[in-house]
Order: C-alpha cells, then structure tokens, then sequence
C-alpha cells in the first residue's frame, strides 16, 4: 500500500512539474557604447646601439578600437624615474582612451644610465613618425595625434607637444613624416629639474642635488658611461640641465596642454606642473591645470571616472574636432 502511495505522489509530482509555467530568463537591451578593441603587442619601431656593441631595440603595445572610420592617435608614454620605461602601465586609462574611440600607443624609450637626454625625447618623436608612417596598419588617421604621459612620461609628453616645429630632436627613420602633435597630456610630469623636489623638506631637496639623483643621470649621465661628475644643480651643468628642461622650449608652436598633479603626490613637487602651466599661460598657449584631491604619484586616483573624463574631453576637444 504505502509503495502504490509513494508511485502516485512521484507521478503527481512529475505533473506538477510539467504544468507549471516556465520561469522566464532575464533580458539585458544593450546600445553599445563602447567598441570592441583589438590589441597588438611587442610590436618594435626603432633600433641602435646603446654601448660599444650593445644593441637596444624598443617596442610598443597598441590597443585599436575595431571600426571602419580612421581613429584619432595617442601616443603613451609611461613613467619609470627615468630609469625605467615599461609600457605595460596603466592599463585601465589606455583601455579607457581605446573605449572613446582612440588607437592607443604604449611606447618603451631609452633610459639612463645607458640613455639619456635627449634619447629618450628622440625616441618619442620617432614612434610617433613610425606610426603615422604606418598608420593603415592600425586604422590611424595620421592627421589626428595626441601624446600623454605620467611622470618622467609626463615630462616627454609635454616636451614633445612643446617642441611641435622644431626638428632638433627628430632623429632616425621616418623623417619624411612629422613628429608634431595637436595636444598633449601631461600627469604629475617634471619642467625644471633644478626644483623637482621643491614643495619638501630640506632634506629630500638636498637629495635631488646629488649626482646620483636620477634626474642627474637623465642629463648628466653616469661616470662609467661618459657621464659627467655633479648634480643639476653644479654651475659646470647649467647648460645641460637647461636644454633638458621643457620649460625652456616654450613656442608660439607650442602644442594645447592638460597638465594634472595629486595634491598628496610625494615624489614630484606638484609645483612642477604649475610652473609649466604659468609659463604656457604667458606665452597664449591653450592650457589647463588640475590638481587632483588626495592623489599621490599614480595610483587608484588616476583610474577614477571623474579624472578619465576631463582627459577624454580634453582629446576629444582637439583630435575629434570637425569629425
């Protein structure tokens, strides 16, 4: 009896089952607002010796928004102290600038002590004419270009919009393209290396005096490497320091600059950019400065929407324009 009782509840079961109404799927409607971004990765665009016979070849990431329509370019520049150069920073604000709509260009450049100024300069200017030079390969209109950087990126991103027209620094392949930019970035970057550390103690200024201050190496160079003795701030230097501050390069030609500093930055006085800004200021150039609350020498701050978005409308201002 119980087992006849047990079958009629399963077969009741199992009809209750196939009765019931089915549970609907959920439904996402979607106008995409973002585009499907392609990535190229150790791709090289220059090549030399560095030393004796010690050959240095530098690469580039490419991060390419997948539409039909020509993008506007911005050509990366990482930070690294002026002892490093990994592309591979910041990942969230390039694929933020892929996202708007913009090819992405992370570039290496060369770094001291084997480097040094205007090395490095030269090598920003020559991804930029590798690009342009090869910008159907990525879908680029080459018309349309814009640098950022962060940091020691940040300093090469302003030197190279303030040196729009002056071929001094165009050395390499490519120099049948132009080097010049419409606008550039520039976060938390250096402008007189003789006062990097100006808004600190005593202390940490007097380190920035040293010839082992990586700045000095930057420009000075390192003794076993056909570096001179001294700190950039030694009387024996002052022509060098002062060709290798982009503050001094000021032009009519100059290009439109954002300049972004953390209040709480503990490495690079936030005095630097503003000293930079006031100077654009003077000679007419379009510019604008923003100091960002709470921020430090990178971190989570530069990530946040609210930063991103004067950043997008800044290039969106001069590389969309017309479009």
């Amino acid at each position: 009896m119980r087992k006849v009782f047990l079958s009629a509840l399963l077969v009741f079961a199992l009809a209750s089952v196939v009765s019931a109404e089915p549970v609907p799927s959920k439904v996402i409607t979607i106008e995409p607002e973002v585009h499907e971004i392609g990535f190229w990765e150790n791709v090289p665009f220059a090549e030399g010796v560095a030393r004796g016979s010690l050959r240095y070849t530098l690469y580039m990431d490419v991060f390419q928004p997948k539409v039909k329509e020509k993008c506007p370019l911005i050509v990366f520049v990482t930070g690294g102290g002026f002892i490093m150069a990994p592309r591979n920073n910041l990942p969230q604000i390039r694929m933020r600038l892929a996202e708007a709509g913009y090819v992405v260009a992370s570039i290496e450049y060369r770094v001291a002590p084997l480097g040094k100024f205007p090395q490095p300069l030269e090598d920003v200017k020559t991804a930029i004419r590798w690009l342009r030079a090869h910008a159907d390969k990525f879908n680029i209109d080459p018309e349309r270009v814009g640098v950022l950087g962060d940091s020691a990126g940040g300093y090469l991103s302003a030197f190279t919009g303030i040196t729009n027209g002056d071929k001094t620094f165009d050395k390499g392949e490519y120099l049948d393209y132009s080097s010049d930019v419409l606008c550039a970035v520039d976060m938390y970057g250096l402008s007189d290396l003789t006062v990097v550390g100006a808004d600190y103690s005593q202390e940490i200024q007097d380190q920035h005096k040293s010839a082992g201050a990586t700045e000095a190496l930057w420009v000075i160079g390192a003794l076993p490497f056909g570096g001179k003795d001294g700190g950039v701030l030694a009387p024996e230097n002052k022509e060098l320091v002062d060709y290798a501050n982009p503050i001094n390069h000021i032009s009519e030609k100059s290009a439109p600059m954002l300049l972004m500093h953390g209040s709480a930055d503990p490495l690079v006085s936030p005095s630097q950019t503003d000293l930079i800004f006031q100077a654009l200021q003077a000679k007419g150039i379009e510019s604008e400065r923003y100091i960002v609350t709470g921020a430090g020498h990178g971190g989570v701050y530069w990530c946040q929407e609210p930063v991103m978005k004067v950043i997008v409308d800044f290039y969106d201002k001069y590389l969309k324009k017309g479009l």
